[in-house]
């Protein structure tokens, strides 16, 4: 396949999208919970809220806060900020005030788009802020608004469409997503017009095959680097149709879409390997016959091997894992359709060069743990006013990943865990993932986590936390059982010597295990 030519060095790539789709104004482009959206109807009302927003005095290059819902309104504010020149900043609905009072102050949004859900831990964050907010303008508010507040939709009735849109630079800042770090403040990433270009051309097209035939839908919200991909920029730019879901993504509210509740059937779903785990746990489980899949995209962390393969076994349907980060954002190592290996990340995404180096900074030989750097052209420009930050990820053309990877002698990349999450155990790397996998084979095991803990020597060893199916018990009996299985598949220094039961592991709002959580548990417990 042809590698993607680059965009004009003068280009928006919300009115380069919707003068792609300008013929096809009758296609449906998104289906929330209360209705849907034609292509037609989402470039109109993107162009209304550019307009409202340069009449409300917000300016180009101005940051606009965006913490809302999945719903049709989001991808409409998304693109109309980027149509008009202002810069989105999408956050997590999942926020606590202080956080979010944090990139009000941090960003100097000058404006919020939300939904009227979230509307009071937005004010109680307003309060705590040093903030330069004039408006918030509310998607459904449910109630009457307040001083400085404003329907949305009644913004957008208010003003005909901007007539063309911003004469924006492809490599200009276009929003911001904040990265999800384990330690300190989210910082905040800043992306381009053509990033979104990129990653639809290089993943979405050439790797997914995405298609206007298609119905995506993800678990992973908008407002993640996973997400916005998934639901906007990938369907999107291949003209196909999207389904929205403001709820969290339960395995029984995914099954009410996967099954049509909506009135259609998605052919391409986006999840992680905690809601695939917990999806094939579920006793509501579809029949193949009920979905109409043809292809499952996972991300957020490695998939292990048996989750894929029992998927695929109950739906006929390929699970293709890769990993992608904010700071790229979005997948750049992947297996891909009709080359699957499960247990594996596949291998680069084209238009991406990876590096997997040791302590020295040289590149490790196949089969060794190495740092794994990425080059590619969706990297993102920086984190806001954060140049230690910046110059710690941003290394020249290469991005550091933070993950620690090994590439096999068939040129797949096998993931290792996270550079702080890896355990050195005898003197040697312990992947955490490793164990993990090999513990979620056990028929009594949904997910597992491992950390490092020193004993009584000082040394590290591997402590597992477990998650039990239904229908088994805790006790002595099973954590022997469970460490014999270990010892029994890995080599003897892998296996955990603790194994402790607990009802859930602690996660980010993607599905990410916070290994660093457990870490801060053992250190409380031990004091």
């Amino acid at each position: 396949m042809p590698a993607a030519t680059a965009p004009p060095a003068e280009f928006n790539f919300a009115a380069a999208l919707f003068q792609r789709h300008a013929a096809h104004a009758a296609k449906v482009a998104y289906i929330d919970d209360r209705g849907s959206l034609t292509y037609g109807d989402l470039a109109r009302q993107a162009r209304c809220m550019a307009a409202a927003l340069r009449a409300a005095g917000v300016h180009r290059d101005e940051r606009v806060l965006l913490v809302m819902h999945d719903n049709n309104h989001w991808p409409v504010s998304f693109l109309g900020c980027l149509y008009a020149g202002v810069v989105p900043v999408a956050i997590n609905t999942l926020l606590t005030p202080d956080d979010m009072a944090y990139m009000l102050a941090h960003s100097r949004a000058q404006l919020v788009l939300t939904s009227g859900a979230l509307l009071p831990a937005l004010q109680t964050a307003l309060a705590g802020a040093n903030h330069e907010v004039r408006e918030v303008w509310v998607s459904h508010p449910g109630a009457a608004l307040a001083d400085g507040q404003a329907d949305l939709a009644l913004r957008l009735a208010a003003v005909d469409p901007m007539a063309a849109p911003a004469n924006t630079a492809a490599d200009e800042p276009a929003f911001w997503l904040y990265s999800s770090g384990s330690t300190g403040r989210p910082k905040g990433t800043v992306h381009t017009h053509a990033n979104l270009y990129w990653t639809a051309e290089l993943y979405g097209q050439d790797v997914l095959g995405l298609n206007e035939t298609d119905v995506c839908f993800s678990a992973a919200k908008l407002f993640f680097a996973y997400g916005l991909g998934n639901a906007l920029t990938f369907p999107l730019w291949a003209g196909a149709s999207v389904l929205l879901m403001a709820e969290r993504p339960t395995p029984d509210a995914v099954f009410k879409r996967w099954t049509g509740a909506l009135g259609v059937k998605p052919t391409v779903f986006f999840g992680a390997p905690t809601g695939y785990a917990g999806m094939l746990a579920s006793p509501a489980l579809p029949r193949r016959s009920d979905v109409a899949l043809r292809l499952c995209s996972s991300a957020g962390e490695a998939l292990p091997s048996e989750l894929g393969q029992r998927f695929q076994a109950h739906f006929g349907c390929e699970v293709i894992d890769g990993i992608g980060s904010t700071e790229m954002l979005h997948i750049f190592l992947s297996n891909r359709p009709g080359d699957v290996h499960y247990g594996s990340t596949g291998r680069p995404v084209p238009g991406y060069t990876i590096e997997l180096r040791g302590d020295d900074g040289r590149p490790v030989a196949d089969g060794e743990v190495g740092d794994l750097y990425i080059s590619g052209p969706s990297a993102a420009l920086m984190y806001w006013a954060n140049r230690e930050k910046s110059n710690a990820t941003f290394q020249g053309a290469w991005t550091k990943s933070g993950d620690k990877y090994v590439r096999n002698a068939d040129g797949t990349y096998t993931y290792a865990g996270r550079s702080d999450d890896m355990l050195k155990v005898s003197g040697q790397y312990v992947s955490p993932f490793e164990v993990e996998a090999t513990l979620a084979q056990h028929p009594a095991v949904l997910e597992a986590a491992v950390i490092g803990i020193a004993n009584a020597e000082g040394l590290t060893r591997a402590k597992a936390f477990v998650v039990l199916k239904p229908g088994h018990d805790a006790g002595a009996a099973l954590e022997d059982e469970l460490k014999t299985f270990v010892k029994n598949k890995l080599a003897p220094h892998k296996y955990p010597r603790q194994i402790e039961f607990l009802a859930e592991l602690p996660k980010t709002a993607t599905g990410k295990i916070q290994r660093f959580r457990l870490r801060e548990r053992e250190a409380a417990a031990s004091h």
